[in-house]
């Protein structure tokens, strides 16, 4: 049986816990805790954030903001579905996770973080959200929230206020007529959906499988288009 080897550890600011990147035979896994958070066995349903949200837009040249670089798999999708000129905003709060990416991981990250279209930028992506709501930048034609398991905050409690009322509310605000907002789940959460629809998006739930091969565990995507 292969072991699993520690290879970094990294303190969430504002969190109790510790990330954990850790090796496992060929494959890589970040934990939090005793619980995977995403790993390169099971990335599908990640890059399938990016590629069916912006499948969802009438957009030449999209402007897109995602909570969380992770192991960087919907940025990596997102560049590759993205033309020249369209913009790739990231927020990731723990530092070290642009180490990994650039470290241990730099065979999956390649040249992408050097990438034009790219703006990686360690920060609460509630931060970035406020910007575009009170015209610090522009607003957004797609914001993709990948920074839980799901419309809770696991990783940190501070991260609830993103799929509170009050979190949809700015982020439907920070969206241009027509963005989509869309966020990554390991589980249904049907009181999530309708809180999505109470505050005044038209809203869509599917289920992606972790692998591409129609196996592994159900993921679930919210879409939830502005009006």
């Amino acid at each position: 049986m292969l072991e699993r080897k520690q290879i970094a550890r990294a303190q969430i600011p504002g969190g109790e816990e510790e990330l954990t990147l850790v090796s496992h035979g060929r494959d890589f896994i970040i934990m939090l805790g005793r619980d995977e958070l995403m790993g390169t066995r099971m990335q599908f349903s990640e890059e399938q954030l990016a590629e069916l949200t912006l499948a969802e837009l009438a957009v030449a040249k999209p402007r897109v903001l995602i909570g969380g670089y992770g192991m960087g798999f919907t940025y990596r999708a997102a560049l590759a579905n993205l033309p020249e000129g369209a913009q790739v905003r990231v927020a990731e709060i723990v530092p070290e996770i642009l180490d990994w990416a650039a470290g241990p991981l730099a065979h999956l990250t390649g040249d992408t973080l050097d990438d034009p279209r790219g703006d990686i930028r360690i920060c609460d992506v509630s931060a970035l959200i406020d910007d575009a709501n009170d015209g610090t930048c522009a607003k957004y034609d797609a914001i993709m929230l990948d920074v839980d398991n799901g419309p809770d905050g696991i990783v940190r409690d501070h991260n609830n206020r993103l799929y509170s009322r009050t979190g949809l509310a700015k982020a439907h605000d920070a969206l241009r007529p027509g963005g989509v907002l869309s966020v990554w789940s390991a589980a249904i959460d049907h009181k999530f959906t309708r809180r999505l629809m109470d505050s005044g998006f038209d809203t869509e739930m599917r289920e992606v499988r972790a692998r591409p091969n129609n196996k592994g565990p159900r993921h679930t995507i919210w879409f939830a288009k502005k009006r």
